[in-house]
């Protein structure tokens, strides 16, 4: 059935132009994403329409959008791409790559609950190795599909705590951490420690952050509904690093890791308790895509996130031993 195909007409790169254009829906922005020009794309989009005899992309509004032939050859062709990686692109992703003269881009996405110090050290550290690199910063929010953003090439790597992982990525454990409940010091619970049960720590008024991806529950509220049990939130914040000022002038409760409440007990009237409900440690990855796999910036910058991890990691313990405890 391959002899009837036009492959003879068809090259990587054109694939590579029909997955830009699809997922940028712009011929512009295509064209600065593949270091081309404007008028070369668009004579590479008038033969890939001739090939698929689809427009592609038609006029909506002020810009463009893909029609619904384009919508189903973006997966392929990032297939096609993937596959091609994989059988040409050994040599390639076995070369080392030069921090010090590198000008790459990273798209890293991460969620401020494992340690407010975690991203400007991360950003400190390859600023140090490689000062030409360009660093994107992305939240982790309910608008952001980054399982989508990672098979796009569009991140490299997202930052954060599952329970259970997305199956279709890679993933490396960064350290784990026991989960703890933060409060304001004069929170009934820090007069009466022994009065901290399961049943007052359901009802007491929880803040707990804003979900990150649609209908998905974080990891407490999960691990809390498997035992049939349920919270009282009263406050979501999208800024957590926000939160913690919140609980030194109310009597919320934060449930989260030790490691970020011990970064906020010395300098603010806060209490570290004991959480009566038994968590399962939380554990924190870095997950990443096919895309980036092989590539030699890619297996950098992990290593960048791994150590970084377990620098912090490592200088916590002693602050996990003592700081003000309730």
């Amino acid at each position: 059935m391959f002899d009837r195909l036009p492959t003879p007409k068809i090259d990587l790169h054109l694939v590579r132009v029909l997955h830009t254009v699809i997922t940028e829906g712009s011929v512009s922005r295509a064209a600065l994403k593949l270091e081309s020009s404007q008028p070369a794309v668009s004579a590479q989009l008038k033969r890939l329409r001739a090939l698929t005899g689809d427009a592609l992309l038609v006029r909506s509004g002020t810009g463009m959008a893909p029609t619904a032939t384009a919508l189903t050859l973006v997966e392929p062709a990032a297939t096609l791409l993937r596959e091609a990686e994989a059988i040409f692109g050994a040599r390639r992703a076995s070369r080392s790559f030069d921090p010090a003269s590198s000008e790459a881009r990273f798209a890293i996405a991460a969620s401020d609950y494992l340690d407010p110090l975690f991203l400007p050290e991360l950003v400190a550290q390859i600023q140090r190795a490689a000062p030409g690199v360009r660093i994107e910063l992305h939240p982790l929010s309910a608008d952001f599909d980054y399982r989508k953003s990672l098979a796009r090439g569009e991140l490299d790597l997202v930052i954060g705590n599952w329970l259970e992982p997305p199956g279709e990525l890679h993933l490396a454990r960064l350290f784990t951490d026991e989960i703890v409940c933060l409060v304001g010091e004069d929170h009934p619970a820090v007069r009466n420690p022994r009065g901290w049960n399961e049943a007052r720590y359901l009802a007491a008024q929880h803040v707990a952050p804003t979900f990150f991806a649609p209908g998905v529950r974080g990891v407490i509220d999960e691990h809390l509904a498997g035992l049939g049990l349920q919270r009282r939130i009263v406050v979501r914040s999208p800024h957590f690093g926000l939160i913690p000022l919140m609980l030194a002038q109310t009597h919320l409760v934060l449930t989260t890791g030790r490691l970020f409440c011990t970064r906020y007990v010395d300098a603010l009237p806060l209490r570290i308790l004991r959480c009566p409900v038994a968590f399962p440690p939380l554990v924190y990855y870095q997950l990443w895509h096919d895309v980036t796999h092989a590539s030699a910036a890619g297996r950098w910058l992990r290593d960048q996130v791994r150590e970084v991890a377990r620098t912090l990691a490592s200088h916590a313990l002693p602050a996990r031993r003592g700081g003000k405890v309730a």
